[in-house]
């Protein structure tokens, strides 16, 4: 074997091994199968790396170009999917240095140099997790304005808003989506301080104890866009917070989606009939041909669980590891790429649900959600809705609002005797449980009237919703 080669055959630490790993082991420990998701990362830091041992003199500069040059071509190879990714060199970067080294010999033997595989794949990981939450922030940037135009279209349409699943107020239903607005944008906040935490440099960290070449991992960190260097190379190289921090902030989107989910699954069964999704978002039945089925958000609700189940397993994962790098963290990635993807999916199919898909040709935007509003009106009605709103006329008559709070009691179980709504009952009949109520009192206990009068901020009056939707408009735009 040339010196200018690396035997594949063999394990990168193999010396000082009496016997070869038995193929059970080396099928067990290997991760180059799912980890080499992470080669344009490794490169990256590879690449900083080479250039920060070449600035301090560690390598020469002939070696900086070899290195350079050897990994374009790994990076080519890679996007080509013509890299021959081995077994026998267990991940990502065995897989990457015995490349490098074929194509420029002692160079690529050199780049390692002090580092560990343990920095690198806390390094790699950092990189990575970093890119994809940018997109994250993007995709949570598209739903939450996919939702906010919908929200536009319908200010001044009433939906029974629930509490108990029992028909509580009447809101606007653009008032109903604002609100997942809100948790969306939460959402991104919390991913946006995540990513600070994530954007730290453990490169240089080496094995556990830091290194005895003159490095710079500041130069390293400001080559790669990092915010920091991680400070303690125990910490650096064995601790996967970052991750599990990251894997609760997903949850917690997730969560935010299922609970949207929820909603659209009721609100569209025939029961409720208060939308409609798009034909491409839905499933029909293999016996029941009348059937539509909102696949879509029922597979997110079922998703939802995965996540969470990922955060379980990565806490878990931590929770029994001593300082510093034990094998355990091989296990981080699987879950963690299977979280990010599940996100992005599941973000990316919800905004074009919601908000509709743009015609190639004119751009206008067809599909996504349908709104009945005379059957959302309609629920409303059915559970007097405007109860309250009797009660808050009665208070500002100068009844205590307890004893309002009784008397409309008695007034609708006068209407659901007569089966008609508060507002249906003649103003005789209204006096008869106070003689302050006066005509007036028919403004409040209209729906829109019930609406209206909630012009406080936050409150779900019209004129509060397109302040509420202007907001968050300029907050997107300059996302």
């Amino acid at each position: 074997m040339s010196s200018n080669q690396l035997d594949t055959k063999a394990q990168a630490w193999s010396a000082l091994f009496n016997e070869p790993m038995s193929e059970l082991v080396k099928r067990y420990t290997a991760s180059v199968f799912f980890d080499k998701r992470l080669a344009q990362a490794d490169i990256a830091g590879s690449l900083a790396h080479a250039d920060m041992l070449a600035a301090v003199g560690i390598i020469s500069a002939t070696d900086l170009a070899d290195i350079q040059r050897g990994l374009s071509q790994v990076r080519e190879e890679i996007a080509a999917d013509a890299f021959n990714w081995q077994l026998d060199l267990e991940d990502v970067h065995l897989n990457i240095e015995a490349r490098l080294t074929q194509l420029v010999g002692d160079a690529g033997k050199r780049l390692h140099t002090g580092r560990s595989r343990n920095d690198q794949v806390a390094t790699d990981i950092r990189l990575w997790l970093r890119d994809e939450m940018d997109v994250i922030d993007g995709l949570l940037a598209e739903l939450q304005l996919a939702l906010v135009e919908v929200a536009e279209q319908h200010v001044s349409v009433i939906l029974p808003g629930f509490t108990h699943l029992q028909v509580a107020q009447p809101v606007s239903f653009a008032h109903h989506l604002l609100a997942y607005v809100e948790m969306f944008h939460r959402d991104q906040q919390r991913m946006q301080d995540v990513r600070k935490r994530v954007n730290q440099l453990p490169l240089g960290s080496a094995a556990l104890a830091g290194t005895t070449y003159p490095l710079d991992r500041e130069r390293v960190a400001k080559t790669l866009g990092m915010d920091g260097v991680c400070q303690n190379s125990l910490d650096a190289v064995s601790d996967r917070d970052f991750a599990i921090e990251f894997t609760a902030a997903a949850s917690l989107v997730m969560i935010h989606v299922s609970r949207l989910s929820e909603e659209l699954i009721i609100w569209m069964s025939q029961n409720f009939g208060f939308v409609k999704i798009s034909d491409r978002f839905t499933t029909g039945s293999s016996i029941m041909p009348q059937k539509k089925n909102p696949d879509v958000p029922e597979l997110a609700r079922g998703k939802t669980g995965r996540v969470v189940g990922h955060l379980m397993g990565l806490i878990t994962l931590m929770k029994g590891q001593p300082l510093a790098y034990n094998k355990d963290n091989q296990e981080d990635k699987e879950p963690l790429f299977d979280t990010v993807d599940t996100l992005k999916d599941t973000l990316r199919i919800f905004a074009e649900m919601v908000g509709g898909q743009a015609d190639a040709v004119s751009g206008k935007k067809e599909g996504g959600i349908t709104v009945n509003a005379q059957a959302m009106e309609a629920a409303a009605k059915k559970g007097y809705a405007t109860a309250t709103d009797l009660a808050d006329y009665l208070v500002k008559k100068g009844l205590p609002f307890r004893d309002a709070h009784e008397i409309v009691a008695h007034a609708v179980k006068a209407a659901q005797a007569q089966g008609v709504d508060l507002s249906e009952l003649p103003l005789a009949t209204l006096q008869t449980f106070d003689a302050r109520i006066e005509e007036d009192v028919y403004g409040p206990l209209s729906l829109l009237g019930s609406m209206s009068e909630r012009n406080t901020l936050g409150g779900t009056a019209p004129t509060q919703i397109v302040q509420q939707i202007k907001r968050h408009r300029v907050r997107l735009s300059a996302n």
